[in-house]
């Protein structure tokens, strides 16, 4: 930015930059708001217009409003230049708020700008819509947005599609019929505009998922149509086709197949596509797959789907890679929820990941065995949670450690000594941390 700015502009950077303290930057900032005031009054301001905006921009970042500028963005907006116009645009959403007396200035700037020829321009005015737009102004231009969602440019349809769903946050009743342009968006030719179709739909799915039940078939011909490579080759990333995509659909799909048998039904054999083709051994793929096993787990259950699922999330579990491994053990939770039996064959490796440094990753482990506990295994899992138990740890791990040694305890118990043993090394470790429902327990078994 600074190249194409004055000397003066750089100079300002590079002393903001080099202040030691938010005290000398203030005192920089108060004078550029002074020297600005003075620009702006200048007869040869408007032809600096740009700049003077862009340092205006500068101060309100750094926390110093420039009111008195901010017509001059308003005014900017008009300007025949591209430019200059999206620069009045930036500074406008920089500087006003939704219920600022200028934005009715600039509403038939927005109109006009929605209406031209040249697509940027289209564009600009749709950013500033999305963010400057509120309830009481979106029935003036909500009728051109729509008609933007059949534009020719697909960067103007993608924009046209973010702003509808700005406009469905605010104020729901202001966009009748909106579902036409979200489904006609979904099935557009350009990736982006699907992509932003999705979003709305998620929006709108976890509201009331059953309204939305009818378009699991076009979502699965959707992501098949992503892995098999079938969009262009500009959306991969590491040999992955459109990986975002794939996970917003992902998201869609469990929002819709939760307690949906046969809506799930439809899910199964793509499912089990997407999380083969996602191992690539890449970052972005193992992203793909983890999403998958949370989608798997959602939906309603398929025995092989979950194997499969448990079969990958152990590779995650067994990786060297911190990040991995929690999303691994997060996912093992999520498998574990549906069924138990999953975790008796990991759950060795799951504890060897108590031994990890990572504070996050342990807390996260302790978590999932509270969830893999049976009768079986209880003694194993108490001794490692008491292990844990220390005054070392802060008070609301020891806390949430005593309560859960404590509920174990009182499920699982082998035998009442056991029981009494544990809590009495609870109360021990924990003291007043320890839930009081656990103490009446243990007094009740010893009268």
């Amino acid at each position: 930015m600074t190249h194409h700015m004055s000397r003066e502009f750089a100079e300002l950077v590079k002393a903001v930059g080099d202040c030691k303290s938010k005290q000398e930057e203030d005192k920089i900032m108060l004078k550029e708001v002074a020297v600005l005031r003075v620009r702006l009054s200048e007869k040869g301001a408007a032809a600096r217009m740009k700049e003077l905006c862009v340092r205006m921009m500068y101060c309100e970042m750094l926390g110093h409003p420039v009111e008195f500028g901010y017509i001059h963005a308003v005014n900017m907006t008009q300007h025949s230049s591209l430019v200059e116009k999206k620069v009045g645009y930036l500074a406008a959403c920089l500087f006003l708020e939704e219920g600022s007396e200028l934005l009715i200035l600039l509403v038939n700037t927005l109109q006009r700008d929605l209406k031209s020829t040249n697509p940027w321009e289209v564009c600009a005015a749709l950013s500033a819509v999305t963010r400057l737009i509120g309830p009481e102004t979106i029935p003036a231009v909500v009728g051109q947005v729509r008609g933007c969602c059949g534009h020719a440019s697909e960067h103007v349809r993608k924009k046209a599609v973010m702003a509808l769903h700005r406009f469905l946050q605010k104020a729901p009743d202001t966009v009748p019929d909106h579902m036409e342009h979200f489904r006609k968006a979904l099935c557009d030719r350009d990736p982006s505009v699907m992509s932003s179709a999705l979003c709305v739909l998620h929006d709108l799915a976890r509201k009331h998922p059953p309204s939305y039940h009818n378009m699991i078939p076009s979502l699965v011909s959707i992501i098949k149509q992503v892995i098999e490579h079938r969009l262009p080759r500009e959306f991969d990333y590491h040999r992955t086709p459109a990986p975002w995509i794939q996970i917003r659909l992902l998201k869609l799909l469990a929002l819709l197949g939760t307690a949906n048998q046969k809506g799930s039904e439809e899910m199964y054999e793509v499912l089990k596509e997407v999380m083969k083709r996602a191992d690539v051994g890449t970052s972005i793929g193992f992203g793909v797959m983890y999403e998958c096993v949370r989608t798997i787990t959602r939906i309603y259950p398929h025995a092989q789907l979950l194997e499969e699922a448990a079969a990958s999330t152990s590779r995650f579990i067994t990786s060297d890679n911190h990040n991995l491994r929690y999303i691994g053990v997060d996912a093992l939770s999520a498998i574990v929820t549906v069924n138990p039996k999953y975790a008796s064959e990991h759950q060795m490796v799951v504890v060897d990941c108590l031994e990890d440094g990572d504070d996050t990753l342990r807390r996260k482990t302790l978590d999932l065995l509270y969830k893999m506990t049976t009768l079986a295994n209880v003694e194993m899992v108490v001794n490692r949670m008491m292990a844990y138990l220390t005054p070392q740890a802060d008070a609301f791990e020891r806390r949430d450690l005593a309560a859960k040694i404590s509920s174990l305890a009182e499920r699982f118990a082998p035998s009442n000594g056991w029981f009494v043993r544990t809590m009495n090394e609870v109360f021990e470790r924990a003291g007043n941390l320890a839930d009081r429902d656990a103490a009446h327990s243990l007094m009740r078994l010893v009268a």
